[in-house]
């Protein structure tokens, strides 16, 4: 089981992904809805997983991405992208995400996703 920190501006996607993860084991053990509070969230809950939207206010997900790796070197941190953000996605990858799965998306890619960063 992953302790997640779901990081999504739209609270209806954070409630989906909460919905997704837990039939299969995983638990939602906070959420934020910018890169800001991501990274507030994360030094306080230190979760085993993030999943890291793109696009949001105040400060987006690659830059989140950035600060939190800073911090802890070892962050397991997956990213969430709408299509059509490929540029922003490789960048991601750049600064350390260990996967990315594009939305809207199948609760099977995302678990399996969870999963293989998790090492299972």
């Amino acid at each position: 089981m992953a302790k997640v920190l779901v990081v999504d501006d739209a609270a209806f996607m954070r409630m989906s992904i909460q919905k997704m993860l837990e039939p299969h084991g995983h638990e939602m053990i906070g959420e934020a809805e910018n890169g800001v509070e991501a990274i507030k969230k994360y030094m306080e809950l230190k979760p085993d997983i993030v999943l890291l939207d793109i696009t949001m206010p105040e400060m987006n997900g690659v830059e989140a991405l950035k600060q939190i790796k800073e911090k802890d070197p070892n962050a397991k941190v997956v990213i969430c992208s709408a299509m059509g953000q490929q540029a922003m996605v490789a960048q991601a990858i750049q600064y350390g995400a260990k996967d990315f799965v594009v939305k809207p998306f199948e609760v099977e890619r995302l678990i399996a996703a969870i999963d293989r960063v998790m090492g299972k």
